[in-house]
């Protein structure tokens, strides 16, 4: 592995904490599918002057892009399901990390996917659907971006 590639493996960061997740999903939806919905962490406004200046800690890293992705049971029955959506939201992350602001974002399921449609819980057809449907909610949300 040659030093270029080392800095490019990791580019897209994780996010491995509950808080974390309930902090970028409080800040609202960006973007949003019939199946997914796209969160992004919007720092809070620091005030630089006056008497209630304060210094709080930050729960994330400016300048460093961290993705989340949320898959609950009530949505994906099986792990093997939970598992291919989440390997598909990291790796369209990092297809279409250089359009995205260096910030944190949570990728969650909010609808199943057809059991009827999608016998396999884990299939090619499957795949490229999600694969698909999670371009679609990034291209959204940089359409939302251009448009005020």
């Amino acid at each position: 592995m040659t030093a270029e590639q080392a800095r490019d493996f990791k580019t897209v960061e994780r996010l491995k904490q509950w808080s974390e997740f309930q902090a970028v999903m409080s800040a609202g939806t960006v973007a949003r599918t019939p199946h997914f919905v796209l969160h992004q962490w919007q720092p809070p406004v620091k005030a630089s002057t006056g008497s209630g200046f304060e210094e709080t800690p930050t729960l994330f890293v400016d300048g460093v892009l961290m993705m989340g992705a949320l898959t609950p049971k009530r949505w994906a029955k099986r792990a093997v399901t939970r598992n291919l959506i989440r390997r598909q939201v990291h790796a369209i992350a990092h297809e279409v990390e250089k359009g995205l602001t260096q910030t944190a974002y949570v990728v969650r399921l909010r609808a199943t996917f057809s059991p009827q449609k999608f016998v396999s819980a884990s299939s090619d057809v499957l795949k490229q659907v999600v694969r698909q449907e999670l371009k679609q909610l990034f291209a959204c949300m940089n359409q939302n971006k251009v448009t005020p």
